[in-house]
């Protein structure tokens, strides 16, 4: 038995201001490593004060034994979203713990593979978006879902989406990059509030949309995000106008909290629609899929509950016959842990990618950047999650670093 002795801790404000990683140490010497992103102080009091009860001193190969029991116990009193981030970020490391102690990567713990790469998409934020540095003209200081617009410059895809949205696309499709996703029209709702929009703004909104189409015609998809900023009169008025750009997927057009009227905007739109990594237990994708609300289910492994969760939901999204995508715009073991789940679940479509957070500061965090070719991130070949975190991280002193041993 791998018994687990330590439980660390640190928030890299310099890197990213908020992400949350973790290291869980065994007795035989394995190192499992974990994160997860937004409100990082309460995730690091949870785990420390509240999880490291029922690890410290437990088998660390006990994945669904400890799951279960902290999901059990989270829902008591509420359960998302901070439990299910710690118990995401918790549950990573155990996996990583397993495919060392197998001498496997975890996707062949998971029954893959199932292919041999899975296709990216690009998410086009800049290398301050959501990192340390970033000067949103919202005022949100890393507040979810604001997006800053960048400014001009290597790598800013953010600015480019918005004023030279054609060369992106270009440079993207040159790359073998399948899809781009952007957010034109949140800007109009920070400024109306999201009830309405105006046909001057969709009009804006909609002109870098077609300087794509008119770049690279359909060589790439465009799936368009919402950060769930708009009600349902605005969202009709988005859907009839962007019909003409065939997007893949709108996403989190509508808020989340009433899938009985985002199942009304699907059937209305007449557009794929995708949702939503919002979405925190299997139960609330149970109920989107049985509503008929999405074509395309979009969760995160760092926030839904880990390996261990994410798994079953995108297998629950198989019985509906809906494909799902894996996100990442918020760190470099969601990623990974998507990779793996990708590796083995046929039925992914999709992984998020940042290209110019892989390009620019992912290396500050890991030992080992994804490979990603022609538009395909490979899957990785080291046993565990296949990546490691900075052992410099870790020093005690720094970033608000926090160790439990017992």
């Amino acid at each position: 038995m791998s018994k687990i002795i330590s439980i660390e801790t640190v928030h890299p404000a310099d890197i990213m201001p908020n992400l949350l990683l973790v290291r869980v140490t065994t007795d035989d010497g394995l190192v499992g490593h974990g994160e997860t992103y937004y409100t990082p102080h309460a995730i690091a009091a949870l785990v420390h004060d509240w999880m490291a009860e029922r690890l410290l001193g437990a088998d660390a190969l006990a994945i669904e034994s400890h799951w279960r029991f902290l999901y059990e116990r989270s829902r008591s009193f509420g359960q998302p979203g901070a439990e299910m981030r710690a118990l995401s970020a918790v549950d990573l490391a155990l996996w990583d713990i397993l495919g060392q102690a197998c001498g496997q990567p975890v996707w062949r713990l998971l029954g893959g593979p199932v292919r041999e790469s899975v296709r990216i998409y690009n998410t086009c934020g800049g290398p301050g978006y959501g990192a340390k540095g970033a000067k949103p003209k919202t005022g949100s200081h890393g507040w979810s879902g604001f997006g800053d617009e960048g400014e001009p410059g290597a790598l800013q895809d953010n600015w480019a989406s918005f004023n030279a949205a054609g060369d992106l696309a270009e440079e993207l499709v040159g790359e073998g990059i399948g899809g781009m996703k952007v957010w034109p029209f949140d800007r109009f709702a920070h400024a109306s509030g999201g009830q309405q929009i105006s046909w001057a703004d969709l009009e804006t909104g909609m002109k870098p949309l077609r300087e794509i189409r008119e770049r690279v015609g359909n060589q790439i998809e465009i799936m368009i995000e919402g950060h769930a900023f708009f009600q349902l009169p605005a969202a009709l008025r988005l859907a009839d106008a962007l019909r003409e750009i065939q997007p893949c997927w709108l996403e989190d057009i509508l808020p989340l909290d009433n899938l009985d009227t985002l199942a009304d905007f699907r059937r209305q739109s007449r557009l794929p629609i995708s949702a939503s990594e919002m979405l925190l237990t299997r139960n609330s994708y149970l109920e989107l899929l049985q509503k008929n609300a999405a074509d395309y289910v979009m969760l995160d492994p760092t926030w839904c509950g880990g390996i261990s969760e994410s798994r079953r939901i995108i297998q629950l999204a198989e019985t509906f016959n809906v494909p799902a995508t894996l996100h990442d715009c918020t760190g470099p073991l969601t990623l990974f842990a998507g990779l793996h789940l990708a590796a083995a679940h046929s039925n992914v479509a999709w992984q998020e990618t940042v290209r110019a957070h892989i390009r620019t500061f992912y290396d500050q965090l890991i030992d080992e950047l994804p490979v990603i070719k022609n538009g395909r991130a490979q899957f990785p070949t080291r046993s565990g999650l296949g990546v490691k975190l900075h052992d410099a991280l870790f020093d005690p002193g720094q970033r608000e670093y926090r160790r439990s041993a017992g």
